[in-house]
């Protein structure tokens, strides 16, 4: 079995983050492990607080997995203080596993900062050139470049100018997604050099909690299963549809995306939203 780690936040209403990252590993069939780099106090209708581990506690997390297991990909998710980005990415580079997906989550969607101002240029200088592949929606994709330009990106040809763009950062590819777009649900890949479109049609409902940790998440699984980059994109895209299509309407905010439809439906299990 492929094992996957994921470092991350935790997410107590279990929707996105780490809780998000192990279910969609379990789902893909790959054995996951998380590195916890915060917890934070959440729901379906917000972020109330964050309290960041210690980069002590997060190297030693890292130490105890890569010391003991093979691991074949890893997901990065919330780092919020250069602190903890410094001790991931040195920490990286000491054991360099062949994969690794980095989700720059910045905002959640309630509005709160998951990655402190101060440490954006830190994850663009140390996070991003060590990744197989970055993950960044629009607003993440503008913040990143807020300093080559202050362009909006508002177009399809601007997410492929911004992929381009975010390439010469470092990382191997670049996955911009288009969520936030008007019209089809369209995501640009960039390899450094070939472009890929993946469209969708937009699903109508209001609980996307947790869905770019969770595309994320299935992307890495699939790159350690051994899936080509371009074929792990496009296999998690159906995931994500699949989930999204078939969410779940809990709490009083914005609900989480099914995880694991499509292996209940193949049990039998019939309360399946």
């Amino acid at each position: 079995m492929k094992k996957v780690l994921t470092i991350a936040g935790s997410d107590s209403s279990g929707g996105a983050g780490i809780q998000a990252d192990l279910k969609t590993f379990s789902a893909h069939g790959v054995f996951g492990m998380s590195v916890i780099t915060a917890v934070t106090a959440q729901n379906t209708q917000g972020v109330w607080a964050v309290e960041d581990m210690s980069k002590e506690i997060i190297g030693k997390q890292i130490d105890a997995i890569f010391e003991d297991i093979e691991v074949d990909a890893v997901k990065i998710g919330m780092v919020s203080k250069i602190e903890t980005i410094e001790i991931i990415a040195e920490k990286l580079k000491q054991y360099k596993p062949k994969n690794i997906v980095l989700d720059p989550v910045m905002i959640s969607k309630s509005g709160f900062d998951l990655l402190r101002p101060e440490s954006k240029k830190a994850l663009i200088e140390k996070l991003i050139p060590l990744s197989t592949l970055i993950t960044p929606n629009i607003p993440e994709t503008e913040a990143i470049l807020s300093k080559i330009n202050n362009k909006e990106v508002e177009t399809i040809e601007d997410m492929k100018k911004a992929a381009k763009d975010i390439y010469t950062m470092g990382p191997k590819s670049v996955l911009i997604k288009g969520g936030h777009l008007k019209g089809e649900a369209i995501d640009i890949l960039y390899d450094g050099k070939n472009i890929s479109e993946f469209k969708n049609a937009r699903i109508n409902t209001k609980n996307t909690h947790g869905t770019g940790c969770t595309l994320s998440s299935a992307i890495t699984s699939n790159l350690a299963l051994g899936y080509s980059m371009k074929e792990s994109v496009k296999l998690a895209k159906e995931y994500i549809t699949v989930a999204i299509e078939n969410s779940l309407d809990i709490g009083k905010g914005v609900g989480p995306t099914n995880h694991f439809y499509t292996l209940y439906k193949k049990a039998g299990i019939l309360d399946l939203k």
